[in-house]
């Protein structure tokens, strides 16, 4: 692999500097990569640096790193920019064996790196890889190199993790047999052969690779093992059982058991004995009870290590899968259920110190670990669950331990407050831990009523919010998890004393403060329809707002608080639901604008960005909409800030910066500014609208242009440019839906004497993507467009300018596509357009009207009838308006405000009920032709809907002559 040394030095240079606290240093090296990344060769130059001893470490991770994201977004032929087939081959050529030489942490990268290219490769177009794994296997076990072998296993590990994560087809089972016949056998002979070597009283520097590679194995066991049993591990199921339980009642070299190598091989073989009682469990019965006893006995041992912790979060889980299958009955004795609790459940219940130094380090990963449900399973999530699993069979008796361990912790406590606060928390997490899940059919575990009053309000009311802030966190989430359980002016009472800890110290108490009052402000009492209504409004909120909204902001001030998510969702959701003054919103738009500035320097944390955008766009709009003077005000002070975003090219937040831009706009008395109208200038142009990820936004911007001043639009060749956006929009599958925004914006704000020049390259335009594009995802736009086209400009100038583009083309469009596809439209909105437009066609048109055309006129009176059933048929539509995605990250995908959302309009908002309208004009149209109508329709309108037909006229006095 020939890589030019100036190639090699520039990539180094930007690596280090990619890894700057330089902001402006940092993002050059960034842009310099981009640049770099389509030039020929660059992935084998990634790799090639990533191999080199002589380079630093920390660059050759980098170098790694980039490899392994550029193969992720480019190794797929379906990618944007796929690498070319001769990159791809000597890549495949050389992976495996840079990856055997490499260190650790370049391994790990490049095994990840392997896995993303076998994912599509293998095996079909990567027979070799698994051969070569498997000879340099054999020759690596012969010579005793167990650093080349656990290299090999890691590398075949990747290979046969996609059996872990991917959907079950066919392929891929035809994938796993060829791995099963390739490997199955080698892979027990690894195993068997390194457990011969293997032996408790070993030197620790010999049994540490050893046990490392049987935890491999054992990690390829589950893969293999994970979509079913196969035929190899069912006839050998002794042997590794055997092995398996030989690990878990061993005990090694003091160092082996202390650095966690031991552990994480019982951790990894806890996971196989899980995975087959939940898939294999009746093979596995006759096993099942050995391992009860050898697990059950590996968590008496006391040891405390963070290793332990992990196994342990597996056994439990282990064992929590017994508990709730045929054989709980292992469990059923009241001693041995004491045992399990007092042993296993309550003495993982309390705090550790590792959990007390991550919540005064890493508040937002204690919390994602503390009421997240974070993908990393603590010790007191787990021994929860057991309890939950025996709970499931033996419900009386674990309530009667669950109660009396309650009592005990908090008698603890009462003894001595300062030392034993630990005994409370516990307390207070068992019981939030025990709450069922919203719609479970089982109760309580506690009486929930008698422990808020004891337990929790005394936190709640106390008055120094940093006092034993574990505690007040406790109480904040158990008022958290128990919202709706609380009666409104209980809860009213206690939002003052929230609020005060909006000022505590302890990031994870002001966070938990902030959640708790935007949770509340999420609640939502059952009522009829639509749907529920929100238990607190407006009027509840207003008094608390200056205090809130203080405390929130003051909350942002804190160290390591700058930048936090809970405090800035709790700022969105306040604004977004209370009537705030013009002289607090302006307040806080100052505030919110410095904190844009901020993070404007270094976006790092995505779902703090969207909620301070969402929080901008909540003030415009719940402001602006009470008292439109304050418009002026908040652009003043916002856009130096969303044109910094737009200069600096922060990518980041393009979409955002629009989708502010556009609820301005919306909000904004005309005329506009001249500095809306140079933005103007700026969207018009086509290279604006290269950021596929920008699109959505901008086509709301430029819709809301085209609603705000469209007498401009005829000036300066500006419409032509907005037809060349929408032809550009079409053309592609992902945007054409958004390409009909823009069109029918267009129409809906504009006279047809203005866009008449340019009717028959938009028709064209539509028509050529119609005869590749026959599919409902484009006609159904398109009839939604023609039916505005129609109801704006009426049913002659449709027919008249659709067949100057070829005659009679109106007539096979109404045939092959209206008649058709018109019932199928979905949305309350689109199905009242489509209702009205085709009312007003066969009222209207001289073309349906014509005798003629009795069968397309009948047929067209059919699709009526069937959209009008099908929208009484379909639910409600219904938006929890309430929410806003828990995780976002910077993917150059659109992420949507939900607080700049433009509110549907309706076009036909002088016809309150469509089948009225279209029986009214049914009925008056049969009077002027009596006796023609009747018989067209018991021809072409089937019996259901000529049954419904009559029906509506009756509903509405109606009749048909």
């Amino acid at each position: 692999m020939e890589v030019p040394q100036e190639t090699l030095d520039k990539l180094s240079t930007w690596f280090l500097q990619s890894l700057s606290l330089d902001a402006s240093l940092r993002r050059a090296a960034e842009s310099s990569l981009l640049s770099a990344a389509t030039s020929p060769g660059f992935p084998l130059a990634l790799l090639k640096l990533s191999s080199l001893p002589s380079v630093d470490l920390q660059i050759r991770l980098a170098s790694a790193l980039h490899f392994k994201n550029l193969l992720k977004s480019r190794w797929a032929p379906t990618s944007d920019n796929p690498l070319p087939d001769s990159d791809k081959t000597l890549i495949k050529s050389l992976l495996l064996p840079l990856l055997l030489q490499s260190p650790p942490l370049i391994q790990s990268q490049l095994s990840e790196a392997l896995a993303i290219a076998s994912s599509h490769d293998f095996p079909s177009s990567w027979p070799c890889l698994l051969p070569d794994i498997i000879s340099s296997l054999g020759t690596s076990l012969s010579s005793g190199d167990y650093t080349s072998v656990n290299s090999l296993l890691s590398a075949a590990n990747s290979l046969f993790l996609k059996f872990r994560h991917s959907f079950d087809t066919q392929a891929l089972r035809l994938d796993l047999k060829y791995c099963l016949d390739l490997f199955a056998k080698p892979l027990l002979e690894t195993f068997l052969n390194t457990s011969n070597l293997t032996t408790p009283a070993a030197d620790p520097s010999v049994l540490k690779p050893l046990l490392e590679c049987q935890r491999l194995c054992s990690e390829i066991f589950h893969s293999l093992n994970s979509i079913e049993l196969p035929e190899f591990f069912e006839d050998h199921m002794r042997e590794w059982m055997e092995k398996f339980r030989f690990y878990l009642t061993s005990t090694f070299a003091p160092q082996v058991e202390t650095d966690g190598t031991a552990d994480a091989l019982r951790a990894s073989i806890c996971e196989n004995l899980q995975l087959y009682m939940e898939k294999n469990e009746e093979e596995f019965k006759d096993y099942m009870e050995g391992f009860a006893t050898a697990v059950w006995g590996l968590l008496m041992n006391a040891a405390k290590s963070p290793s332990r912790d992990q196994l342990a979060v597996t056994a439990i889980k282990f064992l929590t899968t017994v508990s709730t299958s045929v054989h709980h009955a292992l469990f059923g004795s009241p001693e041995v259920l004491g045992q399990i609790c007092n042993s296993v459940v309550f003495p993982n219940l309390r705090l550790r110190d590792d959990d007390e130094e991550l919540f005064e380090n890493n508040y937002v990963e204690y919390i994602r670990r503390d009421s997240e449900g974070s993908d990393t399973d603590t010790l007191r999530r787990t021994a929860c669950e057991l309890l939950k699993g025996l709970a499931v069979n033996y419900r009386e008796q674990v309530m009667g331990l669950v109660s009396t361990q309650v009592q005990s912790m908090l008698a603890a406590f009462n003894t001595n407050p300062a030392q034993n606060w630990k005994e409370k928390d516990a307390a207070i997490y068992l019981v939030v831990a025990l709450s069922p899940k919203p719609g479970a059919t089982t109760g309580y575990l506690v009486d929930v009523e008698s422990f808020f009053t004891s337990v929790i309000l005394p936190e709640l009311q106390g008055q120094d919010p940093n006092t034993v802030p574990i505690l007040k966190a406790g109480a904040l989430k158990f008022f958290t998890v128990f919202r709706e359980q609380i009666p409104k002016p209980a809860a009213l009472s206690l939002l003052p004393g929230v609020i005060r800890f909006l000022g505590s110290e302890s990031n994870v108490v002001h966070s938990y403060a902030a959640t708790c009052i935007e949770k509340l402000l999420l609640v939502k009492d059952k009522g009829p329809m639509p749907g529920p209504t929100a238990r607190y409004g407006a009027a509840d909120v207003d008094p608390f707002v200056p205090q809130m909204l203080t405390g929130l902001f003051n909350a942002l001030e804190m160290p390591d608080s700058q930048e936090n998510p809970y405090v800035m969702k709790c700022i969105m959701r306040v604004l977004g639901v209370a009537n705030i003054s013009v002289e607090v919103a302006t307040g806080c738009i100052s505030k919110l604008a410095s904190v844009l500035a901020m993070v404007c320097e270094n976006p790092k944390h995505p779902l703090f960005n969207h909620y301070l955008f969402e929080a901008i766009a909540a003030v415009i709009r719940r402001a602006g909409e009470r008292d439109a003077s304050v418009i002026l005000i908040f652009e003043k002070t916002l856009f130096p800030e969303l044109e910094k975003i737009l200069v600096k090219d922060i990518s980041e937040f393009w979409s955002y910066a629009f989708q502010i831009f556009t609820l301005l706009i919306d909000l904004h008395a005309p005329p506009l500014s001249d500095g809306y109208m140079a933005l103007f200038q700026v969207i018009l142009d086509p290279s604006s609208w290269k950021r596929s990820g920008s699109v959505p936004a901008l086509v709301r911007l430029l819709q809301a242009y085209l609603r705000k001043m469209p007498n401009e639009l005829n000036r300066e060749g500006r419409l032509g440019q907005v037809l060349g956006i929408f032809s550009q929009l079409i053309s592609t599958p992902s945007t054409e839906e958004l390409g009909f925004f823009v069109l029918n914006t267009v129409v809906e704000n504009l006279s047809y004497e203005i866009i008449s020049p340019y009717i028959s390259n938009i028709w064209g335009a539509l028509f050529s993507r119609l005869q590749n594009r026959r599919v409902y995802k484009f006609i159904s736009p398109l009839l939604i467009f023609m039916s505005l086209f129609l109801i704006k400009y009426g049913a002659g100038v449709l027919v008249d300018s659709i067949n100057s583009i070829q005659q009679g083309l109106f007539l096979m469009i109404l045939q092959q596509f209206w008649i058709s596809f018109s019932t199928k439209i979905s949305g309350t909105v689109e199905q009242k357009l489509i209702t009205v437009a085709t009312t007003r066609l066969i009222c209207e048109s001289p073309l349906l009207l014509d005798p003629a055309a009795s069968e397309n006129w009948g047929k067209l009176v059919d699709s009526i009838v069937q959209l009008l059933t099908n929208s009484d048929q379909a639910g409600a539509d219904f938006e929890d308006d309430a929410d806003v995605p828990e995780t976002i990250e910077y993917t150059g995908s659109f992420a949507r405000l939900h607080n700049a959302g433009k509110k549907e309009d309706d076009p036909l908002k002088e016809i309150h009920d469509p089948k009225q309208f279209f029986v009214s004009s049914l009925s008056r149209i049969s009077a002027q032709f009596p006796g023609r109508f009747g018989p067209v329709i018991q021809q072409f309108v089937s019996p259901a809907n000529q049954t419904a037909l009559l029906q509506l006229c009756g509903a509405y006095n109606s009749a048909i002559v």
